[in-house]
């Protein structure tokens, strides 16, 4: 299994049990908000904020929660202005990190981040510094068990994407950001089942951590991950599986 893929698999299943108490509700709100009040409350003319609403269905959201997430963002009902930033930096062994935040408090953001980072041996870079390392891309995950690869592949690659990898367990379908969604909608039309879909950062490269880097890298994601600015962590660590 390729290190994104272990993230990605870690990723949906704290969100599973971050669903239980709400968590992962309160960072899809924040995106459909800001996706909203940036391109607007039409979601067939707002990739971002169509994105983030197939996000919020696939975790149940209530349809009246999303609707008011959609109004707060184009100003219907009062709201908490968000802004958007984004870190880099370096963790333990030197793999590099991307943080998205998505904050109505940015001195208390950065505060949260930089002690996470110090604390799990990284530091913040400035911007840019890992950034040229990662390709913003879409991805589909689905369970091998669910669907014959052959119908996958000619369903995805037809309707425009990259490719098709075999990560063990599941398939990765690899698009450009802007063929993500005709690609999703493709799938789904086919009545073929996704474990996970989002736009996300794939690292060029991977760097392979062991031992106690390993174990610093995954508590610090988990920290990352839980603190409440946060909104998305990308990292080209490789972790052992027994780790991930």
């Amino acid at each position: 299994m390729s290190g994104h893929s272990k993230w990605a698999n870690i990723k949906h299943k704290k969100g599973r049990e971050d669903a239980k108490r709400g968590k992962v509700f309160t960072k899809l709100i924040k995106e459909v908000t800001v996706a909203a009040r940036m391109g607007g409350g039409d979601p067939a003319s707002n990739p971002r904020l169509r994105s983030a609403m197939l996000a919020s269905r696939a975790e149940n959201m209530p349809k009246d929660t999303l609707e008011r997430a959609v109004k707060r963002g184009t100003g219907e009902l009062e709201g908490v202005n968000y802004e958007e930033i984004v870190y880099e930096g370096y963790g333990p062994g030197g793999a590099a990190i991307i943080v998205e935040s998505l904050t109505d408090n940015k001195n208390r953001a950065i505060a949260e981040i930089r002690h996470i980072f110090a604390k799990c041996g990284g530091n913040i870079g400035a911007n840019g510094c890992v950034s040229w390392m990662f390709d913003k891309k879409g991805i589909i995950v689905v369970d091998k068990e669910k669907v014959d690869e052959d119908a996958l592949m000619e369903t995805a690659i037809d309707a425009g994407a990259e490719d098709v990898k075999d990560e063990g367990e599941s398939f990765e379908v690899i698009t450009a950001m802007e063929d993500f969604l005709d690609v999703k909608d493709a799938i789904d039309a086919a009545s073929i089942p996704t474990e996970m879909s989002e736009i996300t950062m794939i690292p060029q490269t991977m760097c392979d951590l062991e031992g106690k880097e390993a174990e610093r890298m995954v508590r610090m994601m988990d920290m990352l991950d839980d603190c409440d600015d946060v909104q998305d962590v990308h990292t080209n660590a490789d972790i052992p599986d027994d780790l991930a």
